[in-house]
């Protein structure tokens, strides 16, 4: 299990391109690159249950991960000629030979933009993720054969029981599986043979390969790496749950919205009308991944209100290119001018 999330990690480091299809020995936990772990996820849970945690250079939302998924990930040079600038069109374009294996096994499967695969009755099928580590670009995501409703939604952390048993609900009607659609499991060898068959015509002739010498050894230093509480959390820079009026003209903010992209959670100190000490975390994606930080420090002594937030992100994502596909600058100005 431990070398699953590491692989993918270290041979886009490694500047090589590979394709991993994959299931994990034991069950784990993924958080997304810009979640706050301890918003998230009942970590106190997941300890009693012996499911480690890992942060992922992905962004997306929690994820859990076991036996009863089939795991594709992708890394391509970001020259690569099938490789799409745009993140919406690289979800688009590689995200159809999943459709398509998908179909193969008689689930009607459809792309449904930013990045997920659903049903003919729009139950979700299949999440995906990328992202761009170093000059690599990386999709991830999954084949759902099985699964296990009851823990993901006690993995998750809730304000209440009566909350979980509502996303526990709102789970098993919106995320559905092969099982669920077929009535029967697919066979994963004839399932990643398909796979492959449809993905080749995208990037070329595929050759199974062993695990080298190399790839091994980065991937459990990355691994060992990711067990570390100052990377699993980074983002937990602050954990104000409301308004906290800290002196005359000083509060503390916080406002949670949803986006096409997910939800956006917006903390700032609000200083006589200026926002300060910025921080942006949610289950979005933020292309270059590693900009969302700049972002927050852009954000540093800007008045607090709609026009000039929103001026000051517009500002920002024009000059270093950034990409948050379904999470507009106008979102994160909304999010932010509600802490005047």
């Amino acid at each position: 299990m431990a070398a699953q999330p590491g692989l993918y990690h270290a041979v886009a480091h490694l500047g090589r391109e590979a394709l991993f299809i994959l299931r994990p020995a034991t069950p784990y936990v993924c958080l997304g690159f810009h979640q706050d772990a301890r918003q998230e996820i009942d970590l106190e849970f997941a300890e009693q249950h012996n499911l480690p945690v890992f942060r992922r250079e992905v962004g997306g939302g929690v994820v859990y991960l076991d036996q009863d998924q089939l795991f594709y990930q992708l890394v391509l040079r970001r020259d690569h000629p099938a490789v799409s600038a745009n993140k919406t069109d690289l979800y688009q374009k590689f995200l159809q030979p999943v459709v398509e294996t998908y179909r193969n096994f008689s689930v009607n499967a459809h792309y449904r933009p930013i990045n997920d695969i659903v049903t003919a009755e729009g139950r979700k099928i299949s999440g995906n993720g990328a992202a761009e580590i170093d000059s690599m670009v990386v999709l991830v995501g999954n084949f759902i054969l099985d699964f296990n409703y009851e823990m993901m939604s006690k993995v998750l952390r809730v304000p209440d029981e009566k909350f979980r048993d509502k996303v526990y609900q709102t789970m098993t009607e919106n995320l559905t599986t092969m099982q669920r659609e077929t009535g029967r499991r697919p066979d994963t060898a004839e399932l990643t043979t398909i796979f492959v068959q449809r993905l080749e015509p995208l990037i070329g002739p595929l050759v199974a390969q062993e695990l080298d010498t190399e790839l091994a050894a980065e991937a459990d230093r990355l691994m060992a790496e990711m067990l570390r509480p100052d990377w699993l959390f980074v983002s937990d820079r602050r954990r104000s749950e409301r308004e906290v009026k800290i002196a005359e003209g000083v509060s503390v903010f916080k406002k949670v919205i949803k986006t096409p992209a997910g939800l956006l959670r917006a903390t700032t100190v609000n200083q006589n009308g200026h926002l300060h000490d910025v921080h942006l975390s949610g289950d979005f994606f933020f292309y270059p991944m590693h900009r969302l930080r700049d972002l927050e420090l852009a954000l540093e002594d800007v008045p607090a209100d709609a026009s000039s937030i929103l001026a000051a992100v517009r500002t920002f994502y024009d000059q270093y290119g950034a990409e948050s596909p379904g999470m507009t600058p106008e979102n994160v100005s909304e999010a932010l001018a509600a802490s005047v």
